[in-house]
């Protein structure tokens, strides 16, 4: 996949900012934060007359997870070692 191809694709539906709103909510508090807001936001979606989109979702963990695992290694650097 070339990369103005994912930009494009990332930027269909606001993927990027799922991808950025999980990263934030993963960084700052826990993984499951990013979980419970990504399935809040499609549950609105699905309530306002649209569908669930499982990438919106999918993007909205992913970047949990990631910024999740940030905090974890910067809480083991300063706290742990």
């Amino acid at each position: 996949m070339k990369k103005n191809n994912i930009i494009g694709w990332l930027k269909e539906s606001n993927r990027w900012k799922h991808l950025v709103g999980g990263f934030v909510l993963g960084l700052f508090l826990t993984f499951i934060s990013p979980l419970t807001a990504a399935g809040c936001l499609e549950f609105k979606d699905v309530q306002w007359g649209g569908r669930w989109d499982w990438w919106d979702f999918t993007l909205t963990c992913i970047g949990g997870i990631i910024g999740g695992a940030i905090n974890m290694i910067i809480i083991y650097l300063l706290f742990l070692r």
